[in-house]
């Protein structure tokens, strides 16, 4: 686990020192074990060094920052070169089956010097190019130069676990781990992405697709790859590797399922143990967590010393302590619990917004960012997580609806009014607002806004400013209504790769990295959502209303039955009206400040006085206060430019 950056030039152009330690700089938090550097101009021999003041003028450079995780020896040291010196690679991430891997490749005759995942990842592209992406279970971003082809090729795992970011630069083309790395770079506008901005305000969505918040930074999609040649720097390749398929139907049983599922849980989790460091775990007491957690000491049995961590809400409405202690219990743990207070957010604020380079939707992410600090105190530098759970087997509310849909456009309108009966019993359902979310799924688009208005879900709101977005061109996103009989599987595919787990990915790498800490997610792997997605619908959301039915089903011997009968869902939640009541002053001050009075995308009368209401009382709470706030603050920090 690393951070990783590359500068693409026209031609041999010495590049200051000071702007290559600055880039190594700004990533030093995700590799603060080493560092390294490279540096040629396609015709002289390749340069690598730890001192880059020592690198002679080049059309490339590439630079690394080392967090020792798998072979804590010099020897995976990176830049790494095979022995012929065709290729050199710089690698962010972690390769799970590089053993395996390994295995193969020796029988065809490579040799290997270290026992790095990296080495086994340069062997295995320089044996089978980009096939061999489809061989790794891992997450990954990683640079690979082609000496004889005279290209780089970077690419980034199935689902964007690790970031990997790029724009255009001096006639070429710089990427990185992070945002804030390219924004060092001397002449990289900051001029705001309208759409994205948007995005943001009205939904708090990011991170999806190929753009950012910054309309000259892209990101390079999941399950892509990126190619350029040396010669045309700013003529980029970019292929999409692998894509799951929603049309997979298994003709299987339930019970066959649930064996299989427990088989590949398991299998994925075992993987995600190989360290040669401790790893420990985040627990919230949910279902996904707990189920990595017993899981981990299912396979290794007492040897395994392990640590949890929890964010423990002061909000007894919010806390899961009971469901922790149950768990610290059951796997007998050393449990560490963290609990904030709101002084703590405004201490902690600036840095959060820097590390996360764009604005996120709500304090949920302060509470796991005081998790991992809290992982590092006690010296953890690998961390098991149990993101990308709920997207795969619909474990928030709104796929209630989603299922319910899929019975009605299926015409199973008896079985849809027993569903609808039995989910209104759930803790945190609302039955009408159900009913009409499953009609939206059903709408054409051209009528869904009227809908959405019915449940205060209004696409141009009052507190935005119409006048920009028209401005702008900017056509309000309204949810494109899905015509397939499963309306669930495509709603979780969508969460899957543009409106949850996105966003949710980049809060875990920049919260985990910031503390030097790789964080692990084993329900990310593609053989586990491969299969995931290839079940029946009554498998994710039974008939009662039970979401992760089949997972929940898998995990019974392991898990306490306590836990996986467990109907509500908390999460990380934070007690957020409260915070944000408790520090009033302190968000009316960020409401009336200079910057906020520059940003042309919103009515700001409209948003004092709606946070007014809030606070007495008179409307209700949700996350747009916190996303009015972020964005003000993000865009003071990082000098964000709203001209066009």
């Amino acid at each position: 686990m690393c951070g990783i950056a590359g500068i693409l030039l026209d031609d041999d152009s010495e590049i200051d020192s000071h702007i290559l330690k600055s880039l190594s700089s700004s990533l030093g938090d995700r590799g603060p074990d080493d560092l390294g550097f490279l540096g040629w101009s396609g015709t002289s021999p390749v340069q690598i060094t730890r001192n880059p003041e020592t690198l002679q003028a080049s059309r490339i450079y590439l630079l690394h920052r080392r967090l020792s995780i798998l072979d804590l020896s010099s020897a995976g040291w990176q830049p790494m070169a095979t022995a012929n010196g065709r290729f050199y690679i710089v690698f962010n991430g972690e390769i799970y089956n590089y053993i395996e891997l390994q295995t193969q490749l020796e029988a065809l005759g490579h040799p290997f010097y270290s026992h790095s995942d990296t080495e086994v990842l340069l062997a295995a592209y320089a044996q089978w190019g980009v096939s061999a992406l489809n061989k790794l279970v891992g997450m990954f971003a990683f640079a690979i130069l082609d000496t004889w082809e005279r290209t780089i090729f970077l690419a980034r795992d199935f689902f964007g676990i690790k970031p990997l970011y790029y724009t255009y630069y001096q006639n070429g083309l710089a990427f990185a781990s992070e945002i804030k790395a390219l924004l060092k770079l001397t002449g990289i506008k900051r001029r705001v992405n309208p759409q994205r901005l948007y995005d943001y305000l009205r939904s708090g969505l990011t991170d999806y697709g190929d753009e950012t918040l910054f309309a000259d930074i892209k990101q390079l999609p999941p399950s892509h790859f990126l190619k350029v040649s040396l010669e045309q720097p700013q003529q980029i390749q970019i292929e999409r590797y692998w894509q799951l398929e929603l049309n997979q139907n298994l003709d299987i049983s339930f019970t066959e399922a649930t064996k299989h599922l427990q088989h590949l849980f398991l299998e994925s989790v075992n993987l995600h143990l190989r360290s040669d460091v401790a790893v420990g775990a985040a627990l919230s007491g949910g279902i996904d967590s707990s189920a990595i957690i017993m899981s981990m000491r299912h396979l290794q049995g007492e040897k395994l010393q392990l640590h949890t961590f929890s964010y423990i809400a002061s909000d007894s409405s919010l806390s899961e302590e009971k469901w922790v202690d149950t768990i610290t219990e059951a796997a007998n743990v050393v449990a560490h619990k963290i609990q904030p207070a709101p002084e703590d957010l405004i201490t902690d604020l600036n840095q959060l917004i820097d590390l996360q380079d764009e604005p996120f939707g709500s304090t949920s992410i302060y509470a796991q960012y005081r998790v991992f600090q809290g992982a590092k105190a006690a010296g953890i530098k690998v961390m098991l997580d149990g993101q990308g759970a709920d997207e795969l087997l619909g474990g928030y509310r709104p796929y209630l609806a989603a299922r319910l849909a899929s019975l009605l456009c299926q015409g199973q309108y008896r079985k849809a009014r027993e569903f609808w009966q039995r989910v209104a019993k759930l803790p945190g359902t609302n039955q009408n607002k159900l009913l009409l979310r499953a009609i939206g799924l059903l709408l054409p688009p051209n009528i869904q806004a009227s809908v959405r208005q019915l449940v205060n879900k209004d696409v141009k709101p009052s507190w935005l400013n119409r006048n920009w977005l028209h401005q702008n061109g900017l056509i309000p996103t309204i949810y494109q209504g899905k015509f397939a009989q499963e309306i669930l599987r495509s709603e979780l595919y969508s969460a899957l790769t543009e409106t949850s787990l996105p966003m949710l990915l980049r809060y875990e790498d920049r919260n985990s990295m910031t503390h030097s800490i790789e964080s692990r997610v084993p329900f990310l792997t593609p053989a586990l959502v491969n299969f995931i997605f290839s079940l029946p619908e009554e498998f994710i959301i039974a008939e009662d209303g039970t979401s992760k039915a089949i997972f929940r089903q898998a995990m019974r011997g392991i898990v306490p039955n306590a836990i996986l009968d467990r109907q509500d869902k908390i999460g990380f939640a934070t007690p957020e009206q409260k915070w944000l009541n408790s520090l009033r002053p302190w968000v009316e001050g960020v409401l009336n400040s200079e910057i906020a009075n520059q940003i042309p995308a919103w009515n700001l009368p409209q948003i004092r006085a709606e946070f007014q209401a809030v606070v007495e009382g008179k409307s209700a709470f949700d996350f747009r206060i916190w996303r009015w706030v972020n964005l003000i603050l993000w865009a003071e920090r990082l000098n964000v430019n709203f001209e066009n």
